[in-house]
């Protein structure tokens, strides 16, 4: 359904009432953990805690009662601008997301900013992935059918989790998929991106609010420049996953991902991307009957259970 001239009225009605992250921070986990009871799920859960080398790190097991896929799996990284989200407030997304592909999906609650800044919750998703491909006792699964995810900033870490494992000698996944990604390190009037300058303000993720998370997660400007942070700033992209972008019409982040996946293409990776049409930052955390859901779906098990990927 496109954007009629009266959700544009409401949408900027309501990008308007801004709250100053940097301050309200708290708050809005607060918010997001009372409106994201603990679900009763169709599947298996298992919380479980893998250790890392400053602090455990706790993550939540989905596993589909179907057989379909059952030696799959994806590792999942929430977005929440790195300040909110956790494996609660995410589990209904991951539960639809384990339905929906028929693959475990594993659900990791990174250290989040300010109180952890970067890159301390990259690290944790990092230990978690490695721990993964290290452990052959992992539901026996090939190493070739795991795949990361990540949406909003757990895009972000997903290519940068991608970036560290090739530049630490570790195990890159085969395939990761980065669903409306942030992967640069500038949201001001400065910008780069002419979607941060049409879709900034009006279309609930503001580009105010973009700046606030990343004032909380760096520890001064200098992380600014760290590819691990704005993976956009690599200079080398080769040996990276085969790799699906999603991207949202109305998305302040839009131009910066389909950016990320010319240069993956460039740098001689298979990379498919695509634009959700007339949707805005955040729509897979939808109910699962809106069209924009099914039609990531459609996208992510075309890329997840095909063969022989080819670059576009």
């Amino acid at each position: 359904m496109a954007i009629n001239k009266s959700m544009r009225l409401a949408l900027k009605a309501l990008s308007y009432v801004e709250m100053d992250m940097t301050k309200a921070y708290k708050i809005k986990r607060q918010v997001d953990n009372i409106a994201s009871p603990r679900i009763k799920s169709a599947y298996k859960l298992w919380d479980h805690r893998i250790t890392g080398e400053e602090n455990d790190i706790d993550v939540r097991i989905f596993l589909p009662n179907s057989k379909k896929n059952k030696k799959k799996a994806i590792i999942f990284f929430h977005g929440g601008g790195w300040v909110v989200g956790n494996i609660d407030t995410y589990s209904k997304i991951c539960d639809n997301m384990a339905k929906q592909t028929g693959h475990i999906v594993v659900s990791v609650d990174y250290r989040l900013a300010p109180e952890n800044k970067f890159p301390k919750g990259l690290e944790d998703c990092y230990t978690v992935t490695q721990e993964i491909f290290s452990d052959k006792r992992f539901f026996n699964i090939d190493l070739d059918d795991i795949t990361i995810v990540g949406d909003s900033a757990g895009g972000n870490l997903a290519a940068a989790v991608s970036l560290m494992a090739r530049d630490r000698g570790g195990y890159i996944p085969k395939k990761q998929i980065l669903i409306y990604p942030a992967l640069w390190n500038d949201y001001t009037e400065n910008s780069i991106y002419q979607s941060v300058h049409d879709n900034g303000k009006e279309f609930l993720l503001t580009s105010q609010r973009l700046c606030d998370y990343m004032k909380l997660y760096i520890n001064d400007e200098e992380d600014l420049s760290n590819p691990y942070l704005a993976p956009l700033l690599a200079d080398d992209l080769s040996n990276q996953p085969e790799t699906l972008i999603i991207t949202a019409e109305y998305d302040p982040l839009r131009d910066e991902g389909e950016e990320y996946a010319e240069r993956l293409k460039q740098a001689g990776n298979i990379v498919k991307t695509y634009r959700m049409k007339d949707a805005l930052h955040g729509f897979i955390a939808l109910p699962k009957h809106f069209i924009h859901v099914k039609r990531a779906y459609e996208q992510i098990n075309d890329f997840l259970n095909k063969e022989g990927n080819s670059p576009e």
